[in-house]
């Protein structure tokens, strides 16, 4: 099926739902679900996004601002994430035990604003990596557009560019608690140092990086041209991680990956 029927096909299935609630974070995926659903449901679509310490607030103001942007309904829930011992044990099923809260707030909220369902932005690229939330989603009931129609990462940047949507090109951007290593307790002391590092990073100008946590050791991933900016700014790098909390400081000669700290499972 060429890409312009898997368009016409992901429009279908939103136009058939007839009313639905984005899970929306401000991302690629879910700001272009969120554009197209509210496009073709009008005021039958409204967006929710899940406000907790895994999510850095600069990534909830660009969300904010993206959804002001658009003219999305966009309503903040706070997430009580921090309260699940699942969650904070952090083991390999972690991703398991958070989408099940998130998704049982995210029904919830739909059934109060009388809408047919949940939808978010997983699409097909995201099938072939670890995401056990994905299970814990399904069971949920909540719906995959980008899945169903087949369309993958790049096929989202790519309409989205053709809507003229000004982050069709923003980095990818996981939850805070995935720079923590499994079997190691999940705080939000930690979380609070990684979001700091990482703000600190992209003032410096680079755009897609982690900070990863190793007790107290920060090990970033960056691509070359990040690793050169933090290489020319390396005295300065040490002194404000060790400000932030951490005992020393790594650079990843492997560079920037999705899901690293999946590899060892």
């Amino acid at each position: 099926m060429e890409l312009s029927d898997r368009k016409a096909l992901l429009k279908k299935i939103i136009a058939d739902k007839g009313s639905m609630l984005v899970a929306f974070s401000g991302g690629v995926d879910s700001g272009l679900l969120a554009y197209l659903a509210r496009n073709l449901l009008k005021e039958k679509c409204r967006c929710v996004l899940l406000d907790s310490p895994v999510m850095p607030r600069d990534e909830i103001r660009q969300a904010e601002e993206i959804a002001k942007n658009l003219g999305l309904a966009l309503e903040i829930i706070p997430a009580p994430l921090m309260e699940s011992a699942h969650f904070r044990g952090n083991l390999k099923e972690r991703c398991y035990h958070c989408k099940k809260i998130l998704s049982g707030i995210l029904k919830k909220r739909a059934e109060e604003l009388a809408l047919s369902c949940v939808a978010d932005g997983l699409n097909v690229t995201d099938t072939g990596e670890y995401r056990p939330g994905i299970r814990a989603s399904d069971e949920e009931g909540i719906l995959h557009p980008f899945i169903e129609a087949g369309i993958t990462k790049e096929e989202i940047r790519a309409i989205a560019r053709e809507n003229r949507l000004p982050f069709w090109d923003k980095p990818s951007a996981a939850c805070l608690s995935s720079r923590i290593p499994y079997g190691e307790e999940i705080t939000e002391k930690k979380l609070l140092m990684i979001e700091k590092a990482e703000g600190y990073l992209h003032r410096l100008g680079i755009r897609q990086l982690r900070v990863r946590l190793h007790g107290k050791m920060a090990r970033i991933e960056a691509d070359d041209e990040g690793m050169a900016t933090i290489f020319a700014n390396k005295g300065e790098v040490v002194k404000v991680f060790e400000e932030i909390g951490f005992s020393s400081v790594t650079l990843d000669l492997a560079g920037y990956r999705r899901g690293s700290m999946d590899e060892t499972i």
